[in-house]
């Protein structure tokens, strides 16, 4: 029974986006709203689609709009702020506002599923293209894509909105990176994901106790990818061959998958690697970087277990939004990470129930967050 539980890992931190239906560019278009899409190429290679919203709906050019640039979380994509329509998502809600408005995509996700040189889809080259977690989202897509941003819209500096992993990638980028914290007006973390030093949800807490286990059985299956393009419950293992005898078991984990993503609107997918190092985290109460083997450890970091991620090295104007509804965010993780943070405060969304997706799928996130937000941009 331990093995059903250890794959409800794979839809920990969901967030709002599809594979099949993740066209960004086409909904914004859909909704009345100018749209633009761009291709931005990482020091790596990945193809990342970044989408924007230059000015709200009916409004005239201002190239001297305030940037806002937005990051989904963990499995989602860019339509995470748009899929609520015009009236409540906060990207809309954004450019209305006046706002230049931004939304980036992962390696990995739909529409930034490509590489230079790399092919997801050839079983040769995926366990390359997908050897990522979200320290790599953080220290080479979000520069990238943050770099481009500013230099087309001409602008030094912009405000950050990032939700759950869009969050654990802000905080790893500037932590690593401290150079960027200069790009950053103010940034807002809607349930953002660090510390996990009191993770509350007891199913997903015990299945992280085997991350290794699970993690080395996708290798070994030839499993890298988490929600594909033409995932289902036949596809992963059947293609792989059942190799080393784990068809049985491998047939499980698509079984259990399915019936758990089964009736969810929206998934965009994500490495098996990102949900690794996330139970990884939880199972050791600690916000670090991935964790290999000691002796990988001690070729790649210079110790033995990997180092932790400094947050008091984060220098910006953060707003820590949070909710006693989110079975993934605990409250005292997030008032731990706001005092180990220089320039941070936490505020709790006024309803009990708001739930972790919630920041991205609940039309209530209009006025229980997204108005606090634009209120507080405007007065910068």
């Amino acid at each position: 029974m331990w093995f059903k539980s250890i794959l409800v890992l794979c839809i920990v931190l969901p967030s709002y986006g599809n594979q099949d239906t993740c066209q960004t560019h086409d909904k914004i278009v859909k909704a009345g709203y100018t749209a633009e899409r761009y291709d931005v190429v990482t020091e790596d290679g990945y193809i990342l689609e970044v989408n924007r919203i230059p000015r709200g709906k009916g409004s005239s050019w201002s190239s001297k709009r305030p940037v806002v640039f937005m990051m989904h979380g963990l499995t989602g994509c860019s339509n995470s702020y748009v899929e609520l329509g015009s009236q409540y998502a906060m990207g809309f809600n954004l450019a209305d506002s006046g706002f230049d408005v931004w939304l980036g995509n992962a390696r990995g996700v739909g529409n930034s599923r490509r590489h230079k040189s790399l092919n997801p889809d050839n079983n040769r080259q995926k366990s390359k293209f997908f050897d990522f977690s979200w320290e790599e989202i953080a220290l080479y897509d979000l520069p990238a894509m943050i770099e481009f941003a500013l230099k087309t819209a001409g602008q030094d500096k912009l405000h950050y909105v990032g939700h759950s992993q869009g969050g654990t990638v802000f905080l790893v980028l500037n932590s690593m990176k401290p150079e960027y914290n200069k790009k950053f007006i103010s940034a807002h973390l809607l349930a953002g994901v660090g510390y996990q030093k009191n993770f509350p949800n007891s199913l997903l807490k015990t299945a992280a106790r085997f991350t290794t286990t699970i993690h080395n059985l996708a290798k070994t299956s030839g499993i890298y990818e988490i929600m594909g393009p033409d995932w289902n419950s036949k596809n992963a293992i059947a293609k792989s061959g059942c190799a080393n005898g784990a068809c049985s078991r491998s047939s499980e984990v698509e079984d259990i998958i399915e019936e758990i993503v089964n009736g969810a609107d929206l998934v965009a997918g994500s490495s098996v690697k990102q949900f690794a190092h996330f139970g990884q985290n939880i199972n050791d109460r600690v916000f670090r970087r991935f964790y290999y083997t000691p002796s990988i450890n001690l070729l790649k970091y210079g110790s033995l277990s990997p180092p932790e991620y400094n947050l008091k090295k984060v220098n910006v104007d953060i707003t820590m939004h949070y909710a006693l509804g989110d079975d993934i965010l605990d409250e005292r993780d997030v008032l731990s990470m706001v005092a180990d943070l220089p320039r941070a405060k936490a505020r709790k969304v006024a309803k009990d129930t708001f739930s972790h997706v919630d920041f991205v799928a609940s039309s209530l996130v209009k006025q229980l967050v997204t108005d606090y937000i634009i209120d507080d941009l405007k007065r910068r």
